[in-house]
């Protein structure tokens, strides 16, 4: 009988949760395994505010230590729907400046919060319109957004992600998985979102929570169904990016926090999972 073959996922994480130092970071997953990292923010300062002399830097450190970046986790979409289309263009051009020089692909981004008392249904064609400009620009600059299912934003549920998917209609929009968020919606994810977004899914970020009360926890230990998701993609043939955002020490508006420890424990967790499972991370 000839071996199965190994499949293989290329392991990474969010720098930032680590410390605001790159070299710390690239250091902490270095010894997580890891060759690649996602860039939010380096020195405290969010990706799409970073200077060109500091995105040269932070090229040549990362350069010097090894490392390759997998996405620029920018903030574009989260921000109210209100603002003028223009708005999130502009920084996008930034986001895919910052990308150019780091040599990465994907970019992350998010399809818009809403006003408290504003019905989710009436913003649907003004996200519609945002999201489709955000990829025509990526269209033209060869780059690949991902968008990430953030809670509160309007596409945090599977059906409203797949409106806008299929409506953009663009090879340059993508889903990242993120379990955690929505179990924080209250949505099942592998019950009620693989089947119905695995076409369009291209990137992997773990994390996990429980459906008691929000609680982000290591990837496996909550209700996120990160086991059968691995399982199912592996199946499917996955052989994108695992992209490590454990959010277990603090969570805010752009992002979150862990430390090096606690990112460690979040690594470890997700990597039973995936033995597990009989994917390897690399």
């Amino acid at each position: 009988m000839v071996p199965a073959t190994p499949v293989s996922w290329a392991l990474s994480g969010f720098g930032d949760e680590i410390d605001d130092d790159p070299a710390v970071q690239s250091a902490v997953l270095q010894a997580l395994g890891a060759r690649h990292i996602e860039v939010r923010s380096a020195w405290g300062t969010n990706i799409v505010d970073l200077s060109e002399d500091q995105l040269s830097a932070l090229a040549g450190l990362l350069k010097d230590k090894g490392m390759e970046v997998s996405a620029i986790a920018s903030p574009i979409g989260k921000v109210d729907v209100s603002l003028p289309v223009e708005h999130e263009v502009e920084r996008l051009r930034r986001a895919i400046n910052a990308a150019r020089i780091l040599g990465a692909n994907y970019i992350r981004v998010f399809s818009f919060y809403y006003g408290e008392n504003v019905p989710v249904d009436s913003i649907r064609d003004a996200v519609i319109e945002r999201m489709a400009a955000l990829a025509s620009v990526a269209e033209e600059e060869g780059v690949i957004l991902l968008h990430e299912n953030e809670k509160d934003i309007f596409g945090d549920v599977p059906d409203r992600i797949l409106d806008i998917i299929q409506s953009v209609n663009s090879p340059a929009l993508k889903v990242a998985w993120d379990a955690a968020n929505f179990v924080q919606v209250g949505v099942k994810p592998f019950d009620e979102g693989y089947a119905k977004l695995r076409p369009y899914v291209e990137y992997l970020q773990v994390k996990d929570a429980l459906f008691s009360n929000g609680h982000v926890v290591p990837a496996g230990e909550g209700d996120g169904d990160v086991l059968r998701t691995v399982e199912a993609l592996k199946a499917d043939g996955y052989t994108g990016f695992a992209s490590l955002e454990p959010h277990l020490a603090g969570a805010h508006g752009l992002g979150g926090f862990s430390g090096p420890t606690a990112f460690g424990i979040a690594a470890r967790a997700f990597a039973k999972v995936t033995a597990e499972a009989g994917v390897q991370t690399v």
